[in-house]
Parts: structure tokens; sequence; C-alpha cells
């Protein structure tokens, strides 16, 4: 059964390929693409006799790393050409609205709602605002949230 596998190792690595692209798809960042794709170019040299596993794991390890340099940063602009600002992580929540979830005791902290996560929150206002508020995110510093309340 070895001798099986060691004489077709393309099979192994048209699955590391495969299951590569199932992983990509659950992540989006095209970073496990690059792995697919030197996978895929490993395939190609795996069909020559006499190359061995050593090689074909250093060739897929450097088909990888030179992917994420070369092929991922091209992708990703032309993927996100629209966005010329693309706000992430918590930069992502300005403007957004949410409920307060434990009231914002003027001066003091609360916690405010949004999308199913809980954020520590704080307003400027000089009155407390309830639970149950619809507020708007005005800012942030660091992961504390600033928020007005909507009218």
């Amino acid at each position: 059964m070895i001798e099986y596998f060691t004489a077709h190792l393309w099979q192994f690595w048209l699955l590391v390929s495969i299951l590569c692209l199932i992983i990509e798809l659950s992540s989006g960042d095209l970073y496990v693409l690059c792995f697919s794709i030197g996978a895929a170019l490993t395939i190609v040299l795996s069909l020559f006799d006499g190359v061995s596993f050593t090689m074909q794991v250093a060739v897929f390890a450097l088909a990888s790393v030179l992917c994420l340099f070369f092929v991922r940063p091209p992708l990703v602009r032309k993927l996100h050409k629209d966005d010329k600002e693309r706000a992430s992580n918590a930069d992502a929540l300005l403007g957004r609205e949410g409920i307060v979830s434990q009231t914002i005791v003027a001066g003091r902290h609360g916690r405010v709602a949004i999308d199913g996560d809980d954020w520590k929150a704080v307003s400027p206002s000089p009155a407390d605002i309830a639970t149950g508020t619809k507020v708007r995110v005005t800012g942030r510093e660091s992961i504390i949230l600033t928020v007005e309340p909507m009218e």
C-alpha cells in the first residue's frame, strides 16, 4: 500500500489542493488559496519519475510563499479596487447603529449590542442612555465605542 502512495503522490497533492480551496471558501482572505496553488504546482512536479517527496514538499513550500508575496496582493487589489479605505475591525463600526444593552450612565461606561456583539460604550451626552435605546457609533477609543442616541 505504501508503494501505491509513493507512486501516486499526485493524488495526495490533489487532496491538499482541494482541501485548501474548501478552507478558502470559508475565510475569503486569499491566504489559503496560495497553498492550494502551491499544491497544484506540486501535482505537476509529482507526475515526473524520480522526484522525491522531500523535493515535492520543498517546491510546495516555495511556491506557496512566492504566491503569498506575488499573487495574493494583486488579487486583493483587484477584488477590492472600489474600496479605497476599507474599514476593518472596530473601525468598521463607525456610523453603525446599535441598541444599548446596559444603561450608559453619564460620564461612565455602559454596553451596546451591535450585530450580536456586545461592546463597552460611553456617551458625551450629559444624560443617561437607558437600556433598549437605539444609538449610533460616532467614534472609538481602543475598544470602547462613543455613541449618541438616535433621534
